[in-house]
């Protein structure tokens, strides 16, 4: 147990623990003098999650449901607690040992660096590398636009990597343990299409560890190993069932499910696809000629919008055209310079051209099974990520590989990408640097390694319009806007010209900085097989090349300037004058259409409202289907708004002030119709929206007509039926008719596995579907309470499964420590 835990063999690993805590923070400063990232998506995330969060203070309990988004949608897909889970619990704690962005950088450097120690590198090159990737612009560029689940799948990635590779090649255990517990932290990001991509190269690296095993005829030892994988993967998996179930629920209702309507966006569906539209999930796909950016990150013109300097020839020419030095320096700062074919970018994807050549020579003198398996899985991962630009390869893994066409935006690949080149080219350093492979052996491949990541830094330093034009999509529609501004036609020409130049020289200028890194590295490695300089030294100085390399390009995307002070966090979120008024209302339950936004793509607000819009990377289908067929058509039919019991609009007058419009003919939380009609399909239930008057009649699918059989309608004007308690996941109503009726509540239809428990006078009660996406009841003559609960099994089994598997992981670590410390003893 000494040897085990002897300071002598902690020390290094605690100060490279400690380096990569200093080095996170001097990167993210700013949250040392109290401030936190302006990000995007964490306020729509807040906005969103407002209502069960404020619940949650106020009684300690963990809402479900929310009706803050989307006029209601299971709140589990936006916020909530595990309290079951041991591993949410690890990640909760791992998270606040630095404040964010620092934690996750320091999360992404120890996590590489287990896995670096792991395939046999030093302490030296496994800092290197845990650098290289835990400060990769890829990673940073997500995290700048607030992509945090994301970066959080992708920093805890190497750990799993670690855990497999250590069961194959040292210890079947341990690796188990150490699988087990990143695993765990990789679900807890909660980034399903991470974990889906990673899980591929996993099985691919399985194969290629077992084949050695079968054969040496090792089948016993082989057995042991796969068994304690798969229990290490099961025991992870099912310390998340809550999440998971429920993730996996939901889904089948929302655009990633199976469509319903024969028609939709413009396109008929096909009636056996189960997933997203081919054409949305690869709106976004890395152009092939695009891929240049792991080298030189300006190749593509960086971000979209992006700023340009006063010696730009842009500025040039706004300041000939007689624009004052400040004006014409304020319009280059947002300049469309990225010129491919995504519709957006924040960032590009830059692996470091110290990374590149290492990679590139990684590739030709690394001899281990591993290079083979991270190369061939990079080729995998990089064909995805073109998406569409190399639809032949990719339109088969979406039409039948499992799970595929789940995901959209399929870059996100990509980041996968740099953590396998930077594993290569650790790989790489250290076959040098355990004198592996001699000058003699060494040097053909150094050369060719040079002369291609080298020789294509120089030869588009010197011509890159000779193999690339660098106009983009956006430009003729830039040229029109300057041309409008000037009343002069040439001017917008002239000024996209501009444009085009300064594309290329972002190309040259980072071609030229790529060069120069890939020269001193490859200087430095000469120089050190010559024993021209000592160890000692080539380590510090390779991993101070990473850092300015690395930073250099990080803070062109994410420095202090994207850091705010906490007045400023708060007043993102403060309500407008629109809004307090709104605010007045005291009933519980009305929505807002939000129009002065993009109504469903702004979760603001959720953050003081029911919204009827929302921001969510996964929308229930159906409701979806309404907002394109209904409600954003012109000559929209205005019940299908009075149905939402949509109460207030929220707009802009033209000084572009947010004003208030109510809507006095929204229907209210509930109402009894005088008729209904059923109809065959989806179709048919849609059509029929065109011209429904919800308040008069209910449109009912015909898979619920057996719940109306002997059902006649006598309506009467005193027919009443109230909301008489409000909570997110629980709703009481009281009736009062004089005859059997059908109740319309302005509620969303959900009901995968029967969570909205439905009763009667305390007698359980079926719900259908009205209206393509409402609640409907039939109801009794007379006086009735109802109530709506909304009770899911996945939460209830899923904690107590969440709990076991929790002991089991428990149970694998503490077994691994002490057969660890037994032979150590």
């Amino acid at each position: 147990m000494k040897n085990l835990f002897s300071w002598q063999q902690i020390r290094p690993h605690f100060f490279a623990v400690i380096g990569f805590m200093v080095l996170s923070l001097i990167y993210a400063f700013p949250v040392l003098e109290g401030k936190k990232l302006n990000q995007h998506d964490d306020v729509q995330a807040k906005a969103a999650a407002r209502e069960v969060v404020t619940y949650h203070e106020k009684t300690g309990e963990w809402s479900n449901w929310t009706n803050s988004m989307f006029a209601g949608m299971p709140a589990y897909m936006i916020a909530g607690d595990y309290p079951t889970s041991i591993s949410t619990k690890m990640g909760q704690i791992v998270n606040k040992i630095l404040p964010a962005p620092a934690n996750y950088f320091l999360i992404g450097c120890v996590s590489a660096y287990i896995l670096f120690l792991v395939a046999g590198a030093g302490i030296w090159l496994s800092a290197f590398g845990a650098i290289a990737f835990g400060f990769a612009a890829w990673n940073l560029v997500s995290l700048e636009a607030g992509h945090v689940s994301k970066m959080l799948a992708i920093y805890y990635a190497p750990g799993v990597l670690a855990g497999v590779i250590l069961a194959f090649r040292k210890n079947w255990l341990a690796g188990a343990a150490v699988t087990a517990i990143f695993l765990s932290l990789e679900l807890y990001a909660n980034h399903v299409q991470i974990t889906y991509y990673l899980g591929i190269g996993i099985i691919v690296l399985v194969i290629i560890e077992s084949l050695p095993y079968l054969k040496n005829g090792q089948i016993k030892k082989l057995a042991f190993i796969l068994v304690g994988l798969a229990f290490a993967a099961t025991v992870s998996v099912g310390t998340h069932t809550t999440r998971l179930w429920n993730a996996y629920d939901y889904t089948k209702e929302t655009i990633r499910g199976k469509p319903e309507l024969s028609v939709s966006n413009g396109a008929k569906t096909n009636d056996k696809q189960d997933g997203l539209d081919k054409e949305y999930a690869f709106s976004y796909s890395y152009g092939i000629g695009e891929t240049l950016t792991f080298l030189i990150p300006n190749a593509y013109g960086g971000s979209s919008p992006g700023a340009l300097s006063n010696t730009s020839e842009t500025y040039k020419i706004l300041v000939n055209r007689g624009l004052d030095a400040a004006t014409a320096n304020n319009a280059v700062q947002q300049l469309p310079l990225y010129w491919g074919d995504q519709p957006i970018v924040s960032g590009p994807v830059y692996a470091g051209a110290i990374i590149l050549f290492l990679f590139i020579l990684g590739l030709f003198i690394v001899k281990s099974p591993l290079k083979n398996w991270a190369a061939g899985v990079i080729v995998l991962y990089i064909f995805w990520a073109w998406g569409k630009n190399f639809a032949v390869f990719n339109n088969l893994f979406f039409d039948y590989f499992p799970m595929f066409n789940k995901f959209r935006a399929v870059t996100m690949v990509l980041a996968l990408v740099q953590l396998l080149m930077v594993f290569v080219a650790v790989l790489a350093l250290n076959t040098i640097a355990k004198k592996e492979i001699l000058w003699k052996d060494l040097q053909r491949p150094f050369l060719i390694s040079l002369g291609i990541t080298g020789g294509l830094s120089l030869i588009l330093a010197l011509m890159p319009t000779i193999f690339f034009s660098f106009q983009g999509l956006s430009d003729a529609a830039v040229a029109n806007d300057y041309a409008q501004m000037a009343k002069d036609p040439a001017f917008g020409q002239q000024i996209v010209a501009a444009i085009v130049q300064d594309r290329a020289g972002l190309m040259r200028s980072d071609a030229f900085r790529s060069l120069f890194f890939i020269l001193v590295t490859a200087g430095l490695i000469w120089l050190w097989t010559k024993d021209k300089i000592k160890t000692a030294l080539l380590y510090p100085i390779l991993i101070l090349l990473m850092i300015i390399d690395m930073f250099g390009i990080d803070k062109r995307y994410l420095n202090n300037a994207d850091f705010i002070g906490k007045s400023a966090s708060l007043a993102a979120l403060a309500p407008s004058a629109a809004d307090e008024k709104i605010l007045t209302d005291t009933d519980p339950d009305y929505k807002v259409l939000d129009v002065s936004r993009s109504t469903f793509n702004s979760a603001d607000a959720s953050y003081f409202h029911k919204s009827i819009g929302g921001y969510h990377g996964a929308k229930l289908r159906r409701y979806q289907e309404l907002f394109e067929h209904q409600i954003a058509k012109q000559n929209a039919n205005p019940g299908i708004l009075n149905m939402l019991n949509t109460k207030y609009i929220l707009s802009v007058d033209q000084q572009g002030n947010q004003i208030v419009q109510p809507n006095p003919d929204a229907f209210g939380h509930a109402w009894f119709v005088r008729e209904y009609k059923i109809v065959p399909n989806a179709d048919a239930e849609m059509a029929a929206l065109d011209s429904l008057k919800p308040k008069q009649t209910a449109i009912i699918d015909q898979r619920f007509a057996d719940k109306l059989k002997g059902l006649t309608l006598q309506a009467d004007s005193t027919d009443k039926i109230s909301l008489i308690t409000y909570k997110p996941n629980e709703l009481i109503y009281e009736s009062n008719s004089k005859s059997e009726g059908l109740a319309i509540f302005s509620e969303i239809y959900y009901n995968v596995r029967d969570e909205w428990k439905v009763t009667i006078d305390g007698k359980p009660a079926d719900m259908l579907r009205a209206d393509y996406v409402l609640r409907a009841l039939r109801v009794p003559a007379g006086k009735h309470s109802i109530t709506f609960k909304f009770d899911p099994v996945s939460v209830a089994t899923g904690k107590t499964i969440d709990l076991i598997s929790s002991l089991l992981l428990v149970g694998l670590i503490v077994g691994a420590v002490f057969v660890e410390v037994r032979k150590k003893s």
